[in-house]
């Protein structure tokens, strides 16, 4: 072994001491007999096993479903289809709008409940349109989700071995893989890894208890450790004298903010013009301007932020707020037929942070010149599982093109020139999609040489349910794209994470635009 154990760091020290030839070493045993951090365990798994000190002799992966506070919320307060099913039994029959506000729940988890409820043959609309219970007791579906989330709230999770069949169906229905701020369970895949020492490893073990070297060593003296005197108490860990100096290296620009720029150079000098708005919006601008439904499942779309304090905007302008009321009930003068349900003037004005670049679009329609183009580059937020594709603090590049002779071709003639000129992708694909709020609508997707295949946006031409209620009659292009995505394959990452990285050193040696 030609490995100077005194070089070791002390997280390697402590786990070569700890354990033995032959045993199985796992990060849930080190995490548990050695109090390290997942962070930490991982650190040391990685630089032994570099060192040849361990080795892996197995890799599974382990699908568990983790309850969320949601739904220890739900276990607590009761779940919204219990507190439905409850409320019922003991004051008779109501409107669903009243049993929103009775029990202080969203409308739009009143109508889901109060759907899964009926499909159960629990609950109906009586001839009045008003909910009664028509069963004497809880569906078992119903009594299977509460006791899967008591399960669950023993340990945190359930492993998905331990489940029958039927568990299985009713739990993947109370589960989101990202995003699942709404949801009472997160699905997750651990991947599990299993390491033993080897035969170098096991030497260097005997050394380290030769050398008495324990893991415990000082690395830094501090003038609290002087003046109580501590130090004596201990030992040292060897001092580097022949450490490289630091290096010293001009400030440069953010590659990522350079890019952002380069990417508005290009196309305000095409002859758009940017716009831009507020982080903090409302449901109104952010989904029904966009002719979203405020009480349909089109709305899990985008898992938002809601705002707690103030909860509701002042007012929405009009006459921008009635004409959208109308095309949402009955159509208004669109020729469409609308969404047709009563159109609720408080929960429109329910503040969020904005999940998408599209509410900017609608905004400017109110004020935009025709023929024109605008674009901007928006922040939003969505509660998402951050991994190498997705983020829950992003940005997209939204824009429209208003004229009377815009179509299709003019469209994907845009998504050519931002997936190939402005991403830097050798591979495109265009598929048709569904926006509540297109039609048309389509998605470009473009191959990554490491990630693969993944879409970059969405697109369409705005439905006269989006334009004429706020002004607009001529055609519209629109598109949103995650310029964060286009940005991976620009500055040849693997990884969105990459791009906001702390780490200043992979900052200073990236180049941009």
């Amino acid at each position: 072994m030609d490995i100077d154990v005194k070089k070791l760091h002390p997280l390697e020290v402590k786990l070569l001491r700890h354990v033995s030839l032959g045993e199985e070493i796992s990060a849930e045993r080190i995490i548990k007999e050695l109090s390290y951090k997942v962070g930490q365990c991982n650190q040391a798994f990685s630089w032994l096993s570099a060192k040849g000190l361990i080795k892996e002799i197995d890799r599974s992966v382990k699908v568990v479903y983790e309850i969320t506070d949601f739904g220890r919320k739900a276990l607590t307060e009761g779940l919204v289809t219990e507190r439905i099913f409850t409320f019922l039994a003991e004051n008779g029959a109501h409107t669903l709008p009243e049993i929103a506000e009775k029990l202080q729940i969203e409308n739009s988890e009143v109508g889901s409940a109060f759907g899964s409820l009926s499909s159960k043959k629990a609950v109906a609309l009586n001839s009045e349109r008003k909910a009664e219970k028509i069963s004497d007791s809880l569906p078992d579906e119903v009594k299977m989700q509460r006791s899967l989330l008591e399960r669950a709230s023993e340990s945190g999770e359930l492993d998905e071995k331990s489940l029958s069949p039927e568990e299985k169906k009713v739990i993947s229905q109370m589960s989101k893989k990202r995003g699942a701020s709404q949801s009472p369970f997160k699905l997750s895949e651990k991947e599990i890894v299993i390491y033993t020492l080897t035969e170098d490893g096991n030497s260097a073990k005997e050394a380290l208890k030769k050398a008495n070297i324990t893991g415990e060593e000082f690395g830094v003296l501090t003038s609290d450790m002087l003046k109580s005197g501590s130090w004596r108490n201990g030992s040292f860990r060897p001092y580097g004298v022949d450490a490289p100096t630091s290096r010293l290296i001009p400030g440069r620009r953010n590659a990522y903010a350079s890019y952002l720029e380069w990417v508005k150079n290009k196309l305000t000098a095409l002859g758009f013009e940017e716009f831009d708005g507020p982080l903090v919006e409302n449901e109104f601008w952010n989904g029904d301007a966009l002719f979203m439904p405020q009480f349909h499942s089109a709305r899990d779309i985008h898992d938002v932020y809601y705002v707690k304090d103030p909860r509701h905007a002042k007012k929405i302008d009009e006459p921008w707020l009635s004409q959208v009321a109308k095309v949402h009930e009955d159509g208004w003068t669109t020729n469409s037929r609308g969404w047709g349900y009563s159109f609720d003037h408080e929960f429109t004005r329910r503040q969020i942070l904005r999940s998408q670049g599209t509410v900017l679009s609608a905004h400017q329609l109110t004020k935009a010149k025709v023929p024109g183009k605008y674009f901007g580059i928006v922040r939003c937020f969505r509660y998402d599982q951050v991994d190498a594709t997705h983020g829950a603090d992003f940005y997209q590049t939204e824009g429209i093109v208003l004229g009377n002779d815009v179509n299709l071709r003019n469209l994907l003639g845009l998504l050519k020139m931002f997936a190939e000129e402005i991403a830097g992708a050798e591979e495109v694909k265009y598929v048709p999609g569904y926006f509540p709020f297109t039609e048309p609508s389509i998605e470009v997707h473009i191959k990554h040489p490491v990630l693969g295949w993944f879409e970059l946006g969405g697109s369409g031409i705005f439905r006269p349910e989006v334009t004429k209620p706020l002004g607009i009659d001529v055609p519209v292009l629109a598109w949103g794209l995650g310029i964060d995505r286009m940005a991976l394959m620009h500055l040849g990452l693997n990884d969105l994470r990459e791009l906001f990285t702390p780490d200043i050193d992979s900052v200073r040696t990236r180049r941009g635009n």
